[in-house]
């Protein structure tokens, strides 16, 4: 009871402050039940006076703090659950709050590396950047004797605590939801919540971040156009992430590009390709791909720094979106059909040509428009939306990749906004089918099963064995009934005294019916 009502209590705070910033004013009043309808009214009577427009749920989340911040980051990435209007308006929260004082961060590190500030860094200058997990710090070490600038990555101070607090209210939110809605239910709240709770799980453990950076370091090494921070794995804990300091130029900074005479159409190239790249041929993308994290280096290289949110595609996933893509780029509509079926992804009970008219309703406005009207990121949201037609499951990794491809293009069309995303992807898309899906694919499928059968060709003496065993061991329960040892009767006799009369009841049904089970399978 203490409990509920300590959430309950902090959730009031919640709805004060979105009453207060006006959330509650783009609410239909008619979708709302008539208790509703009266509680919309008088949260419109404590609205803060003065504009109205702009992103009210934003600033809201804003205010609350940075377990609400995250969550909405997460549910932006999250259509099907929040709706498109409501994603859209998420898209431009700013994970940005004022930095946590400099003896703090000084302090957090001392404990981190377990040695003085001085010893581990020439200099820490004061933070940088702030966001609701993190903030970051320009310092200095010395390496041979030569001094190399570093970034220093350090968590705030109890923001673990805080965000258990808050993660707390939404799971009680979620619960109640769930046993009270059918369409809460069906959005799965939990599982949403579960998601986004593992995910800040990762956020706050600094060495996943720096793993990360070192994995996309190994994809991209001999990538000509895109590259990533080195991580200083000696200055790096838990709390604590130090990193190559970039000095390049931030691809928001189009004043500073264009100063420097880059060839901007070639850089939006560079964008849409490296992405499509990581996406495809390495399954591993960074997902929070906006300018502020995108710098252009002195030898025209892009280098992404914050590698917090990052997605993944199993080979599916990718087979998925290669082929859907170069089936839009050459019209063929019925592979593009194929595809989802083979996947999974749409049910078998469906009709193949009824969905492949579908994709035909969405690919063929595409080619009576011209390169700069077509987007591949609406293309994917209409796709999707179109699949939900078809009882196709909502799958999170394939909305994450199509909201950072919203991203991603968005940014390369800043750069050139009569940029030909399909001429662009063409290349990366077929080099993917080719080495995968054609001759040398099929070949290096090949091999790969071969030495799959292989390994389970050497390990089936060891599996008949233990099989041969199993079945004795069934055998010898059948004739002698099951045989417990005096240690275990005397533990499930302390267990068995703790629970209740009907709990120990239940136990015995199963274990006489699993007993006449094997009887049964002993007598065939």
């Amino acid at each position: 009871m203490i409990s509920a009502a300590t959430h309950i209590a902090r959730l009031v705070r919640a709805a004060y402050v979105f009453a207060r910033e006006g959330v509650f004013g783009v609410v239909d009043p008619s979708l709302v039940p008539p208790p509703g309808q009266l509680a919309l009214r008088l949260a419109r009577l404590i609205e803060r006076p003065g504009d109205k427009s702009g992103p009210r749920l934003s600033r809201a989340l804003t205010r609350l703090g940075p377990a609400y911040l995250k969550l909405g980051q997460f549910l932006a990435t999250r259509p099907d659950v929040v709706g498109v209007a409501m994603a859209r308006d998420l898209e431009s929260l700013q994970d940005r709050l004022p930095p946590f004082s400099q003896s703090e961060a000084e302090a957090v590190i001392a404990a981190s590396l377990e040695r003085s500030v001085a010893k581990a860094f020439v200099s820490l200058g004061p933070a940088v950047a702030a966001a609701s997990i993190a903030q970051v710090h320009r310092g200095e070490i010395e390496r041979h004797g030569v001094r190399r600038p570093v970034a220093v990555k350090v968590l705030r101070p109890n923001v673990a605590t805080r965000f258990r607090r808050d993660l707390s209210d939404f799971f009680f939110v979620a619960h109640n939801a769930e046993a009270h809605s059918a369409e809460a239910r069906r959005l799965r709240l939990i599982e949403v919540i579960n998601t986004m709770s593992r995910t800040v799980a990762m956020e706050m453990d600094l060495r996943l971040e720096a793993a990360a950076l070192s994995e996309m370091a190994e994809n991209t090494r001999d990538d000509p156009d895109f590259r990533v921070p080195a991580v200083d794995w000696d200055r790096t804990t838990h709390n604590v992430l130090t990193m190559e300091w970039i000095d390049g130029i931030a691809l928001n900074d189009h004043a500073r590009l264009q100063q420097s005479h880059v060839d901007m159409p070639d850089l939006g190239r560079k964008v849409i390709q490296s992405f499509l790249r990581h996406a495809l041929r390495d399954g591993f993308f960074h997902a929070d791909m906006h300018p502020g994290n995108l710098f252009l280096d002195d030898t025209g290289r892009l280098v992404a720094v914050d590698f917090g949110i990052m997605g993944r595609l199993g080979l599916k996933e990718r087979r998925f979106l290669a082929e859907i893509l170069l089936g839009f780029i050459t019209r063929d509509y019925r592979r593009v059909a194929e595809v989802h079926f083979e996947a999974g992804y749409v049910p078998g009970h469906h009709s193949v040509e009824n969905f492949a008219q579908a994709i035909r309703a969405i690919g063929e406005p595409i080619h009576n428009r011209t390169a700069e009207e077509i987007s591949m990121a609406k293309l994917l949201t209409l796709l999707l939306e179109v699949t939900g037609l078809f009882d196709m499951q909502t799958r999170p990794e394939l909305i994450l990749l199509q909201k950072t491809m919203v991203v991603v293009e968005g940014v390369a069309r800043g750069f050139d906004p009569k940029l030909d995303i399909w001429k662009v992807a063409d290349p990366v898309v077929r080099e993917w089918i080719e080495r995968n899906l054609g001759p040398l694919g099929r070949v290096q499928s090949a091999m790969s099963g071969a030495g799959e059968l292989s390994r389970v060709a050497a390990s089936l003496p060891a599996i008949a064995s233990r099989a041969v065993a199993v079945i004795e061991h069934m055998e010898k329960m059948t004739r002698e009934g099951l045989t417990l040892s005096p240690e275990t009767i005397a533990a499930l006799g302390r267990a068995e005294g703790r629970k209740s009369r009907w709990r120990t009841v239940a136990l015995w049904i199963i274990a006489v019916t699993f007993i006449g089970i094997l009887i049964a399978i002993r007598q065939l």
